[in-house]
């Protein structure tokens, strides 16, 4: 696994980004760091800036001010769009699902950063798009129409598609997102293998508190488009950090199995008894 002290400076980050939708400020002095072998998860009610942060760190949304950089030095928006696109890619919440076409091919279309005008010189495509397919478990069913995939096998196919583009830096918007639990936790057990042997530095969206707890290394609150909170899931996902943020009370517990951190959100009637058993006739 790759150690932030061995990784040294941050793959990708934005720093006292001021992000805007026509005039409206939707993110204040936005800052994320995502680090080779390290996965960063931000987290926040609807309408925090989370989604935007992270497109603004795709280059998807133009900051009003602030700065991106590749490698702690490089501004991001002095490379072409191909050169950045070798660097980062991002697999975002909407795309269409094409018709008539194998997971293969859906799979080589991360390969457009490599190819020429005519989709040419690319030698190194094969191998890529192979060992993505490989790394993502969709290799046995390479030659399948994805249009006849159920929403979990496609969201292995996206995720092997941005693997194929072969960058340092992946990052995901609500990846589990419509997916049931299976899919949700085998989605990030492979945003965990990606950081963990890989070295890839993960940026990703979630609303579940306790799959960020369990699959981040580090979490960045947001609330109103402002951070107010990043560190490790312990340090930032505490019970008056978190009642303050969404509105409602929410109990942090730790996990008695594995030392991580546990949410609840408490409701009206979070605290209903269970109905006794009824006692059928013997």
């Amino acid at each position: 696994m790759t150690t932030t002290a061995a990784a040294g400076r941050p793959a990708l980050s934005g720093s006292d980004l001021r992000l805007a939708y026509h005039g409206t400020v939707v993110v204040e002095e936005g800052a994320v760091h995502l680090v080779r072998g390290r996965v960063t998860a931000l987290v926040g009610p609807n309408g925090s800036g989370k989604s935007t942060l992270l497109r603004a760190l795709a280059r998807l949304h133009r900051p009003e001010s602030g700065q991106v950089r590749l490698d702690g030095e490089q501004d991001a928006a002095a490379l072409s769009a191909q050169e950045f696109a070798r660097r980062v890619t991002l697999l975002s919440q909407q795309r269409p699902t094409p018709s008539g076409v194998t997971v293969r091919d859906v799979v080589a279309y991360g390969r457009h950063p490599y190819r020429g005008r005519w989709r040419q010189g690319d030698p190194d495509g094969p191998r890529a798009t192979a060992r993505a397919m490989e790394v993502t478990g969709v290799a046995p069913m390479a030659g399948r129409p994805v249009d006849e995939l159920s929403g979990g096998e496609l969201q292995r196919v996206w995720l092997a598609m941005c693997l194929a583009q072969d960058t340092g830096v992946l990052l995901l918007d609500e990846p589990t997102n419509h997916l049931d639990l299976r899919y949700q936790v085998e989605i990030l057990d492979l945003v965990r293998d990606l950081a963990d042997d890989h070295g890839v530095a993960v940026g990703l969206v979630l609303h579940d508190l306790d799959q960020a707890a369990g699959v981040a290394d580090e979490v960045v609150l947001l609330r109103s488009g402002r951070v107010v909170g990043a560190g490790r899931p312990h340090e930032v996902l505490t019970s008056d950090a978190l009642t303050a943020t969404y509105g409602i009370r929410i109990d942090v517990a730790q996990d008695e199995v594995t030392g991580r951190v546990r949410t609840r959100a408490v409701g009206r009637h979070t605290h209903r008894r269970a109905p006794e058993p009824s006692l059928a006739p013997a």
